[in-house]
């Protein structure tokens, strides 16, 4: 009875929608320490807290593993640990086979940890002690979310002989050796196959590596009341869903027309690089840009020529001539770089464009290498730049923030984004899009199949459509990330960078 009592009440809340979305929250690991104060402040009662991430932890093991032989549950010397307790009794009282291992001296813990402990009936053993045998699953509560130094050596063996042996684990709030603000591996982490936490998520749980290593992640609702998690919660860092940006959207009118819905102008490289800006002048297109123009060298124009339909094409060859076109108000939005070619030309093109708005990628972004600062000073005000930078391009244009080890990718990103005053989108698998203004949002939709040549190319025109339907910067990055992620999701594995463009929908 008391199992089927804890699966059933502690799952029915695991799988529950919160009322108030809290799930959607990233708190990073200070932010949730200064919830669970508040908590404990407003009287509600800390082990009791305690005691519901213990049961759920326990009703998550059971429900999950329901062939373990056994369960080896590791606390560690903190809260952590402390839910850890919690877990290893309920999973003893119904009935399971446990075994707990420790990390450093149990008699030495305070508090609700102490409490916890005391509550358990189990003898355990060191984690040096650990050996794992047939039929194990690892319940990790070493450490959670708050760890900032790297593991000690017992720690990394334990994750050693765990990964040798192929031992499923299922980890409380972070697997332990994960940096909960970053998603950095301190040293040594366990993979874990669950990830069950509580609240709310934090960023470590969606940057890489920490969201592979997290395997499939529960937020499990332990009954702080939201009014207190929002009110600690910094609101700087959240997923990036359409709720962050579908409020800027464009409302569809049917009395409009293409001008309305902006003029979206793509530099193409030279004859030989045309590709690229086709690409992402397609993409601007499918992502609801009213009309769009590729601006290309005369000796480029019959190669872009043959492959055009819906795209316009310009003659451009030097900087005398783009200050001439853009005499013409309507030509508000760019992208540059897509096989542009890195050097003077660029920085020119460049200069010229600093009171439109702009998609700068690739080859723009490296031809600033020299002298970032150059472009920086360029872009003041309101910001109306968009910088799209892979690891590599990144590290060119920012060397200080890029090469600061210390730093995080949600950080690296705002700092980059203040430095320039712009919006940042530091691509990877856990894209990261980053305003002056101190929001960020972490990407998750972008399939593994969206890493192939040309998807940046795609990427930089999406952002160029919504931009000049008028979108601030930081939306319109935002935005086109998600969309891009989405279009690879409908063009599916195998995809070329001309089935993105084809896949890609407005919003």
């Amino acid at each position: 009875m008391l199992l089927q009592t804890v699966v059933f009440w502690a799952f029915f809340e695991l799988n529950r929608l919160m009322s108030e979305h809290l799930s959607d929250l990233l708190l990073t690991p200070a932010e949730m320490a200064a919830v669970d104060a508040a908590a404990a402040k407003s009287g509600i009662d800390s082990f009791g807290l305690m005691e519901k991430a213990g049961a759920a932890t326990a009703a998550a093991a059971l429900r999950l593993y329901p062939g373990a032989l056994r369960f080896a549950v590791f606390c560690g010397p903190g809260n952590n640990g402390g839910d850890a307790y919690v877990a290893a009794r309920h999973l003893q009282q119904s009935g399971a086979n446990v075994a707990l291992f420790h990390l450093g001296d149990p008699a030495k813990l305070k508090g609700d940890a102490a409490h916890a402990r005391a509550g358990c009936a189990l003898q355990g053993q060191g984690l040096e002690l650990y050996g794992p045998e047939n039929g194990d699953v690892v319940v990790d509560g070493l450490f959670g979310a708050g760890l900032a130094r790297p593991v000690p050596t017992a720690v990394r063996t334990a994750v050693e002989q765990v990964a040798e042996a192929d031992i499923p684990v299922l980890a409380i709030d972070l697997p332990s050796g994960l940096d909960g603000r970053t998603g950095k591996v301190l040293g040594a982490a366990f993979r874990a196959r669950n990830t069950i936490t509580f609240m709310t998520r934090k960023p470590g749980h969606l940057l890489m590596p920490g969201r592979e290593l997290c395997g499939e992640l529960a937020v499990f609702d332990i009954g702080i009341p939201a009014r207190i998690v929002r009110a600690e919660a910094g609101g700087i860092i959240a997923e990036n869903k359409p709720d962050a940006w579908k409020a800027v959207l464009p409302p569809e009118q049917l009395e409009t027309h293409k001008y309305k819905r902006g003029h979206l102008v793509v530099f193409s490289g030279e004859a030989d690089k045309t590709g690229a800006a086709r690409m992402s002048a397609a993409s601007g297109l499918k992502a609801g840009a009213g009309l769009v123009t590729i601006a290309a060298p005369h000796a480029a124009m019959a190669a872009n020529a043959a492959h055009l339909t819906a795209v316009m094409l310009h003659a451009i060859d030097d900087a005398a001539e783009l200050e001439d076109w853009l005499s013409d108000s309507r030509l508000k939005t760019f992208v540059l770089g897509p096989g542009f070619g890195i050097g003077a030309r660029a920085r020119t093109y460049v200069a010229a464009l600093a009171d439109r708005r702009l998609v700068l990628d690739a080859d723009g972004i490296s031809s600033f290498k020299d002298d970032p600062q150059q472009l920086f000073d360029l872009f003041r005000g309101e910001p109306r730049l968009v910088l799209t930078p892979h690891e590599g391009e990144f590290s060119r244009l920012f060397p200080e923030i890029g090469g600061d080890d210390a730093l995080g990718k949600v950080d690296k990103a705002l700092a980059a984004a203040r430095r320039a005053n712009a919006a940042i989108v530091y691509k990877g698998a856990d894209s990261v899009i980053a305003s002056p203004d101190g929001r960020a949002l972490i990407n998750t939709n972008a399939p593994a199949w969206l890493a192939t040549a040309g998807s940046g190319d795609v990427l930089a025109g999406i952002i160029g459509g919504l931009l000049a339907q008028g979108l601030p910067a930081f939306e319109a990055a935002a935005a086109g990330v998600w969309l891009h992620g989405e279009a690879a999701r409908r063009a599916g594995k195998g995809l070329t960078a001309e089935d993105l463009a084809a896949a890609v929908l407005p919003l």
